[in-house]
C-alpha cells in the first residue's frame, strides 16, 4: 500500500491533464446517474482527488491558471450574454438591489464576527467583504434554461457587479490602510485611476473590436481577439487596484453588442470554456476544501456556520426585499437568491490577502480558522446556490407559458431528412412533403453521412445514388430538394454540422429496424442527436404506405404546452392529419388537452380531432390495444432537464419495445430551449446523459437476483 501511495500526488504534467479530463468526461455522467447538479459535482470531484480527499491532485500552478481563467469566464460569459436594453431600462433597480445584496451580508456579518467570533474590526471587516459580493457559479443553469433576458436574472447579474466593485474597493482601502496609506491622496489617485480605466476600456474597446471583425473574418483570429481584449481588462484592473473578475466583468459589458448571442463567435466561446476552464475552476474549488474539518468538530464547524448562516441570511433578506419592492413573483425573488448567494475562489483570494498582514503582536489578521470557514462556507454556498437557481428556473419556466404563434408568419421552416436505407428514404421524404408548409414554397433538405474511414469512397457513390433517388421522388411532387453526402467521424456530428448550414428548423429522420446495426433502441447516433440538439427532431419507424394510415393516436406528457416547441409539434401533425384525412387522438392531461383543442379549434378546425384523458404517464402502455396496423402511434417525449421531462421518460425505450413492437411509430423531442439557443453547449448541460439511472440500474438487479 506504501508503494502505491508513493505514486501520489501525481506531477508528470501530462497525467494531471488526463486526470482531469476524465474528471470532466465522467463526472457529469456519474451526477447525471445520481440526479446531483453537475456543478455541484464538478466542486465534489475537486474534493475527492485534492490533497483533502484521496491527494491523487496537487493544486499545482495549472490549477492556479485555469482555475482563475475559469473565474474570469463565469463572469465574462455572464456580462457577455446580458440584455443590455434591459439592464438599461432597469438600472436604477439593479444599482439599489446591489446596494441591499451588499450591505444586509455586509453588516450582519461584521458584527457577526465581532460578537461571536470574537473577530478584530478589520477582520470582522474583511469577513464582512468576502459574504457581501458573489460570484455566479450557477449561472450556467440559466443559460441551460435560456432565462438570460429575464427581469431576475438581470438585476442579478447587474448587482453582482455591483457588490463585486464595493467590495474590491473596500478591500483596496483595507490593504492601504493597514499598509498606513489610506489617505486624501489615496482615494483621489485611486479614483483617478478606476475612471481613466473605465473610460480607457470604453474608449478603444469598441473602436479597436469593430475595426478588427470587419478586416478579419478568420474564425479562430475573432476567438483569440475576444479572449485577448478579456485578459487584458482583467490584466489593467488589477494595475487599478481591483481583482481581475472585475476587468473581465466590464470588458464583457462593452463587447456585449459586438458578439450576437446567436453566432459561431458566441458558440466557440461558450464552448471553451464550459468544456474546459469552468470545470477546471470547479475541480480547483473543489480541492481547497477540507471535508476532515466537519468531523473533527471544535471551533471551525461554529466558524463556518456563523459564516453561512449569516452571509446567506443577508443575501435571502436582500433578495426577497428586493422583489417585494420592485413587485416581482417569488419565483423571481427565488431566482435572485440563488444567483447572488454564491461564494467561490474569489472569496479565498480576499481571505488571503489578510493572511499577508499581522497585527501589532505580530500574529495574523487572518487566522487558520477563517480561512477553512470560508473554504466550507464555499461548499455550502455553491450547494444551495445551485439548488434553488434550478428551482426557480424550472418554476419560471412553468410560469411563462407561450402563446400560439402565427405559423404564416414564421419563417423559419426547413426541414432535414438525414436518410441510408433507400427502402425507406421515400418513405421520409413523403412525411416531410406533408408536414411542410406549402405557404412558403421551401423545399426539403436530403442528407447523407458517411464515416471518414477505407470504405469512404464507396459509401460517398451509395449516397449519391441514394439522393438521387430521394431527388427524383420529390420532383414528382414539384417539391425542390437540396442534397448533400457528407463525410464524418461521427454521425451525430455530422447531422448537426449539416442541420446549422442549411439553416434548417427541424429534422425529421428514421428509426433503424436492422437488430445487426445496433441492438440498442434508439441505435448509434440517435441519442447523441437528441441530447446535442435543441432544435425539433421527429423520429419514425413506419411499416406500412402513409396513404394506408387511417388513426393518428398522439401521447402528450404534461406541462408539454410550456415548451416553446410545443405549437411547431402540434402544427406538423395538424397538416399530416389534414393530407390523410384521418382521424387523431391527444391523449394527456386535461390542460394540455385544453390547449391543443383550441388550437386546433382556432387553425385546423376542419380536423376530426378527439381527446381523451390520460392523468398519468404510466398508462401509456395500455393504449397498446387500441393501435392496429393502419395506426401510427405518436410519443411527444422531452429531453432531460426541460419542462415536461419525467422520469416515467427513461422508460420509455422498454415500454416501446414491450408494447409498441411492430407498430407505425412516431417520437418527437420538440424545441425546447428556444429558437436562439440552437446547439448551445452548457457545463451545466451537458450533451451525454444516460438512459439509465444509478437508482434504476440497482433496483432492476436486486429484483433480477430476488427473482421478484
Amino acid at each position: 500500500m506504501e508503494h502505491i501511495a508513493s505514486y501520489f500526488p501525481i506531477t508528470d504534467p501530462t497525467l494531471i491533464f488526463f486526470v482531469v479530463l476524465l474528471i470532466i468526461l465522467f463526472a457529469p455522467i456519474i451526477m447525471g446517474k445520481l440526479r446531483i447538479p453537475h456543478i455541484i459535482g464538478m466542486v465534489l470531484a475537486g474534493v475527492l482527488i485534492g490533497q483533502y480527499g484521496l491527494n491523487i491532485l496537487a493544486r499545482d500552478a495549472s490549477f492556479e491558471l485555469f482555475g482563475r481563467v475559469g473565474l474570469y469566464y463565469i463572469m465574462f460569459l455572464a456580462s457577455l450574454e446580458m440584455d443590455m436594453d434591459g439592464l438599461k431600462k432597469n438600472k436604477n433597480r439593479a444599482i439599489l438591489f446591489g446596494l441591499l445584496t451588499f450591505c444586509f451580508p455586509f453588516v450582519l456579518t461584521y458584527y457577526m464576527g465581532i460578537g461571536l467570533l470574537g473577530y478584530a474590526p478589520i477582520a470582522a471587516l474583511l469577513l464582512g467583504c468576502i459574504m457581501s459580493s458573489n460570484t455566479l457559479v450557477a449561472y450556467p443553469i440559466v443559460m441551460r434554461y435560456g432565462l438570460q433576458s429575464k427581469p431576475s436574472v438581470t438585476l442579478s447579474v447587474g448587482a453582482s457587479m455591483v457588490t463585486l466593485f464595493i467590495a474590491l474597493v473596500l478591500l483596496a482601502g483595507i490593504v492601504a490602510s493597514h499598509q498606513g496609506g489610506a489617505s486624501w491622496g489615496f482615494w483621489l489617485w485611486f479614483v483617478l485611476k478606476l475612471v481613466f480605466y473605465c473610460g480607457a476600456l470604453l474608449f478603444f474597446i469598441p473602436r479597436l473590436t469593430r475595426w478588427f471583425l470587419r478586416r478579419y473574418s478568420d474564425a479562430v483570429m475573432q476567438f483569440i481577439f475576444i479572449l485577448s481584449e478579456m485578459f487584458l481588462g482583467a490584466a489593467l484592473a488589477g494595475l487599478v487596484g481591483l481583482e481581475g473578475i472585475f476587468g473581465a466583468f466590464f470588458s464583457g459589458l462593452i463587447l456585449n453588442r459586438y458578439v450576437p448571442r446567436v453566432s459561431p463567435l458566441m458558440n466557440r466561446i461558450e464552448f471553451i470554456g464550459n468544456a474546459l476552464f469552468i470545470p477546471y475552476f470547479l475541480i480547483g474549488v473543489g480541492m481547497l476544501i477540507n471535508v476532515r474539518l466537519l468531523f473533527q468538530g471544535g471551533n471551525i464547524i461554529w466558524i463556518a456556520l456563523c459564516i453561512f448562516l449569516f452571509g446567506t441570511l443577508g443575501k435571502a433578506i436582500a433578495a426577497y426585499l428586493s422583489s417585494f419592492m420592485f413587485r416581482l413573483p417569488l419565483v423571481s425573488g427565488h431566482m435572485m437568491f440563488g444567483l447572488t448567494s454564491a461564494h467561490a475562489a474569489g472569496a479565498i483570494a480576499m481571505v488571503m490577502v489578510g493572511m499577508t498582514f499581522g497585527n501589532a503582536q505580530g500574529e495574523p489578521l487572518v487566522d487558520e480558522g477563517m480561512l477553512n470557514g470560508v473554504v466550507l462556507m464555499i461548499l455550502f454556498t455553491c450547494i444551495i446556490s445551485s439548488i434553488i437557481t434550478e428551482h426557480a428556473a424550472r418554476r419560471i419556466t412553468l410560469r411563462d407559458k407561450e402563446f400560439a404563434p402565427d405559423e404564416t408568419d414564421k419563417d423559419d421552416e426547413r426541414i432535414l431528412i438525414p436518410v441510408k436505407y433507400p427502402e425507406y428514404a421515400n418513405r421520409l421524404v413523403h412525411l416531410g412533403m406533408m408536414m411542410r408548409n406549402p405557404k412558403l414554397n421551401r423545399g426539403l433538405v436530403a442528407l447523407n453521412v458517411v464515416y471518414d474511414d477505407e470504405k469512404m469512397r464507396t459509401n460517398q457513390e451509395r449516397g449519391r445514388k441514394l439522393l438521387e433517388q430521394v431527388s427524383h421522388y420529390a420532383s414528382g411532387s414539384d417539391v425542390l430538394m437540396q442534397t448533400q453526402v457528407r463525410v464524418a467521424a461521427n454521425i451525430a456530428n455530422g447531422i448537426k454540422h449539416a442541420f446549422k448550414e442549411f439553416d434548417a428548423s427541424e429534422i425529421l429522420i428514421g428509426m433503424h429496424n436492422h437488430a445487426n446495426v445496433s441492438p440498442r433502441f434508439w441505435g448509434q447516433f440517435h441519442q447523441s442527436l437528441f441530447n446535442g440538439l435543441n432544435r425539433q427532431i421527429i423520429m419514425t419507424r413506419i411499416h406500412y404506405p402513409l396513404a394506408t394510415l387511417r388513426r393518428i393516436q398522439v401521447a402528450v406528457p404534461s406541462r408539454a404546452q410550456y415548451e416553446p416547441g410545443f405549437y411547431r409539434w402540434l402544427e406538423r401533425l395538424a397538416r399530416v392529419t389534414k393530407i390523410l384525412e384521418c382521424r387523431i387522438q391527444f391523449h394527456g392531461r386535461m390542460d394540455t388537452l385544453q390547449m391543443i383543442r383550441e388550437y386546433i379549434k382556432n387553425k385546423h378546425a376542419e380536423i376530426r380531432a378527439e381527446y381523451i384523458s390520460m392523468e398519468h404517464w404510466n398508462e401509456m402502455p395500455k393504449l397498446a390495444s387500441t393501435i392496429s396496423k393502419d395506426h401510427l402511434f405518436v410519443v411527444v417525449t422531452a429531453r432531460k432537464g426541460t419542462v415536461s421531462y419525467k422520469n416515467a421518460l427513461d422508460r420509455l425505450p422498454d415500454e416501446l419495445t414491450r408494447y409498441f413492437s411492430g407498430k407505425n411509430l412516431m417520437i418527437i423531442f420538440p424545441d425546447q430551449y428556444g429558437d436562439d439557443e440552437l446547439l448551445t453547449m452548457t457545463f451545466a448541460a451537458p450533451q451525454h446523459t444516460e438512459e439509465m439511472s444509478a437508482y434504476e440500474a440497482l433496483h432492476n438487479w436486486i429484483k433480477n437476483k430476488l427473482n421478484i
